[in-house]
């Protein structure tokens, strides 16, 4: 005798017999009653609700032998009703639409919808997932479905309407099949069990019932396992068949977590998975049970909303006195996040032994773990590494001569003390210094307006400017920003940059890019405003220290900080500009005497006065920007000294230019500053609105 399963073997045979779809067989018991059948019928709805069981009982009912017109009741043993049963009709034709894709397998079906039925009064297609026929075969069924012949009736099936054409549903009429109630299928797997004599207790039918999720034919399925155990079946086997965590083991990793105990949790968790629980499995019912205790939290009085036994919705409800609400949903965050590391990890055991460990409340009320992107939600990771800072070195010389250090993060401005081009010199060997360091030499931030920078808790400043730049689109701007540019000041809404005067009019029209990229850091819409840095101290660049490479210069042994004013002649400062180890004569190239700000005393000190002058300015001055955006080189930089050093070429016989105010240029120095001009940039083409060129 060949075996039946219990999901075949009770099948319904009329619509009376449907489960949880009053409302449906209701329609179409009418239907069939008043006459009114149409073309085109199509049933959506979850997998095991009954679709084509409706299906079949639809056919058997328009064509029973049994009476002479359809009807709503059919006998069930005439020869129509047990061929559709067996599903050997002739005139009833199922069709699996997944192994049925084609158009052509479509124009077969209407082709053959052209005959008469051989013995029944309709001729009927069931087409089954429905949705799965290609866009072609829906389009070449849109006639025959629109205007089939009279004896001809289609019903599509499909778990995903979603994807069925919206022109075929519009020429069928749709039914919505839901899941089945919990009482309702409680009520079936109880009438199944009293017929096939199965032991079974009634909190074990209610936990396959809600185990099926409304899918009555996975409920038989798990019933039809069941019935084969020899003795009474429980809760425990049922969860033991179904390969999910018990509710009493779940409920005991509850109160571990709840009692703040990592060691109970740790070996409970090694005796889940010493029991074949794989560790997928357990996040997934351990995620369904914080669910069930946030509704016994927040809906103590509705039990049908979870899948638990009595027994265990009254310990969650419990449980749910004890703790709070926002722990529960805390403790479900952590879940979620942590779902997907313990599925694509190698070491998944350890993961879920982590996982768990991170429930426990000690560790969720914790402001790292509770809430880790809250305080900086930006600013937490710098989008690029921080480029390596260079040591920094105490000054051996009185600190009566050398500025004092700031004692806040953020450097602030430093007076400049009035010097000599000797201490200009010595700030350019000092430069030269600092770029032996292992890091890519930087030009000197240019002057930023008088903003103060801040540095608050939550951003800093060069590290923002330093991920502004790297999001960036254009390489122009982003390298013109890079050497001129600086974020003085950024308050979570504005952000204040300042550039040279002569380039504000050319930032602005970059303004749509910089604000773009602070988009992309917070997430948010951030105003840029762009103001002029003449003439005023720039914060930090994040990627060169500040003070460290001129206090490492200062404190060189080789460098001496008694230099007379012979030893910045032209002569001296071309002939030594090579790149090469630092001599007992300080180089000074003609870049470093640009013209100091304001507030510097004059380039030479007066005849007669002591030359000696010490090292007090570490950040050395740049060429300034006239109005129109070129560099004025002021004559005292070019100064030719009578009192050069022997052995340097004569400036009387070397080539010279003379310029409208009868003042004479050396044109190697000229070169000079021109080739330090280009060094400045690092080689790199900066788009400027304005030409930058040499008054002379």
């Amino acid at each position: 005798m060949v075996y039946e399963p219990l999901h075949h073997k009770y099948r319904p045979a009329t619509f009376a017999d449907l489960v949880g779809q009053t409302a449906i067989a209701s329609t179409l018991t009418n239907a069939i009653r008043q006459e009114r059948i149409a073309p085109a019928y199509l049933f959506c709805g979850p997998r095991g609700t009954g679709k084509t069981s409706s299906a079949r009982i639809f056919a058997k009912s328009l064509n029973c032998l049994s009476y002479d017109r359809p009807t709503e009741t059919p006998c069930g043993t005439c020869e129509t009703c047990r061929s559709i049963a067996r599903g050997s009709a002739l005139d009833v034709i199922e069709i699996d639409a997944a192994s049925n894709t084609g158009v052509d397998n479509i124009r077969e079906l209407i082709e053959r919808a052209q005959f008469a039925p051989v013995q029944a009064r309709y001729k009927v297609y069931i087409i089954d997932e429905c949705h799965m026929l290609s866009t072609a075969a829906f389009n070449s069924l849109l006639k025959t479905l629109e205007e089939p012949p009279a004896h001809v009736i289609f019903i599509l099936a499909t778990t995903d309407p979603q994807r069925v054409l919206p022109t075929i549903i519009s020429r069928c009429q749709r039914f919505d099949y839901r899941r089945i109630p919990l009482d309702a299928m409680t009520g079936h797997l109880r009438y199944i069990a009293q017929q096939e004599s199965i032991a079974i207790s009634d909190e074990a039918l209610t936990l396959i019932a809600q185990l099926a999720q409304g899918g009555l034919r996975d409920a038989e399925s798990v019933l039809d396992q069941l019935s084969l155990l020899p003795e009474e079946i429980d809760v425990e086997r049922v969860w033991d068949l179904v390969g999910a965590v018990p509710e009493r083991d779940l409920l005991t990793l509850l109160e571990a977590i709840a009692a703040n105990n990592p060691q109970r949790v740790l070996e409970h968790c090694r005796y889940l998975l010493d029991r074949g629980r794989e560790p997928p499995i357990v996040m997934q019912n351990l995620a369904a049970f914080y669910r069930d205790l946030l509704i016994a939290k927040t809906a103590p009085q509705r039990n049908d909303l979870v899948a638990v036994t009595a027994n265990t919705w009254e310990a969650l409800c419990n449980f749910a006195k004890q703790w709070d609400e926002s722990l529960i949903l805390a403790g479900s965050q952590h879940l979620r996040a942590c779902d997907s590391q313990v599925r694509q990890t190698t070491q998944p055991r350890l993961w879920l032994e982590v996982t768990l460990l991170g429930l426990l409340p000690g560790n969720l009320q914790h402001p790292a773990l509770a809430q880790p992107a809250m305080a900086q939600p930006a600013m937490a990771q710098p989008a690029m590494a921080q480029p390596t800072q260079p040591p920094t070195v105490q000054p051996a010389i009185p600190s009566a001569n050398v500025a004092p250090a700031s004692p806040t993060p953020v450097p602030a401005a430093i007076p400049q003390t009035p010097t000599a081009h000797p201490a200009t010199t010595a700030s350019w060997e000092t430069r030269k210094t600092a770029q032996t360091a292992p890091i890519s030499p930087v030009p000197s931030p240019a002057p930023t307006p008088n903003i103060t920078p801040e540095e608050t808790r939550t951003y800093n400043l060069p590290q923002v400017w330093q991920q502004v730049l790297e999001r960036l689109e254009r390489r122009a701007t982003k390298e013109l920003l890079r050497q001129q540019g600086h974020l003085l000041k950024f308050d979570g809404q504005i952000a204040h940059i300042g550039v040279p005067k002569a380039l504000i009019k050319m930032a602005e029209t970059k303004v749509p890019d910089i604000e773009a990229a602070f988009g992309k850091i917070l997430d948010q819409t951030i105003r840029v405003s762009i103001v002029s840095s003449q003439g005023q101290t720039s914060p930090a660049a994040p990627q060169i220290a500040p003070s460290p490479a001129p206090q490492e210069a200062i404190a060189s042994p080789p460098v001496s900080t008694q230099v007379s004013p012979s030893q910045t002649s032209p002569a001296a400062a071309s002939g030594s500009f090579n790149g090469s180890s630092t001599t007992n004569t300080l180089d000074a190239p003609p870049w470093d005497n640009a013209p100091a700000p304001p507030q510097a005393a004059p380039a030479h000190p007066p005849a007669g006065s002591d030359s000696n002058t010490t090292l007090t300015n570490p950040n050395p001055p740049e060429p300034a920007l006239s109005q129109n955006g070129s560099v004025t080189l002021d004559s005292q930089d070019l100064h030719q000294d009578s009192h050069h050093q022997p052995g340097s070429p004569d400036p009387a016989n070397a080539g010279t230019i003379q310029d409208s105010s009868g003042r004479t240029w050396d044109v190697e120095e000229l070169n000079n500053v021109a080739e330090q001009f280009a060094q400045f940039f690092n080689g790199n083409v900066v788009e400027l609105d304005d030409d930058l060129d040499f008054e002379v």
